[in-house]
């Protein structure tokens, strides 16, 4: 009986030995990580692109304006976004211009009275790229308070935007006279761009250089 006890662990044992274990199944986990490192690529490929690097710096530029309420030119740029070649940043271009198409839309028809009113609200259609309407709350305001300087300043800022040079250059130069400081805010002003050529310009806003140059 003991014999047969000592054959049949041994048999047990050399079948122990000889079992193969079954082949493990391909993980999942691995092919996982192989495509989330491919996609990871591409995105990298896309930032380091320097036409989605354009569109990045568009799409930053876009929101500083949204933020600050210039609608008109924040969509502008977005419009630009959306024809670039990131569709993550074109699609989230699309849904700020739809936020902004929104808030005008729902934009409520004012009713100013005093200059400072109509200034504010010719501030506001100018944001909205209105011209009309900005000149005329402009013109009102410009009539009720002839001597204030931020309303020939906004005048000459508009006049720019629709490329009005010659009465840009006068609305701007009332300003200044009236306020001398805006001489100083003119210069760092991106809305006067369109006179940047113009020597007029230089000179209302550099008098000192021509003095020196003399």
């Amino acid at each position: 009986m003991a014999r047969m006890t000592r054959s049949s662990k041994a048999h047990k044992r050399r079948n122990g030995r000889g079992a193969r274990t079954p082949a493990s199944p391909s993980n999942p986990l691995k092919k996982k990580t192989i495509e989330t490192s491919g996609a990871s690529q591409k995105a990298t490929a896309e930032i380091v692109d320097p036409r989605v690097q354009q569109q990045l710096k568009q799409y930053e530029e876009a929101l500083l304006y949204f933020q600050q309420q210039k609608f008109h030119k924040a969509k502008q740029i977005l419009e630009k976004v959306i024809a670039g070649p990131s569709k993550e940043l074109g699609d989230r271009a699309q849904v700020h211009q739809r936020i902004i198409e929104q808030r005008i839309s729902r934009l409520p028809a004012p009713t100013p009275r005093t200059p400072e009113e109509h200034y504010q609200c010719g501030v506001a259609m100018m944001n909205l790229g209105r011209w009309d309407e900005a000149r005329e709350h402009l013109l009102r305001a410009r009539k009720l308070a002839p001597k204030a300087d931020y309303v020939f300043y906004a005048m000459a800022a508009l006049d720019c935007l629709t490329g009005e040079a010659e009465a840009a250059m006068e609305n701007l130069k009332m300003a200044i006279e009236l306020r001398p400081e805006n001489r100083y805010h003119a210069r760092n002003d991106e809305d006067f761009a369109f006179l940047q050529e113009d020597p007029r310009f230089t000179e209302l806003l550099y008098p000192e250089r021509e003095g020196s140059g003399s």
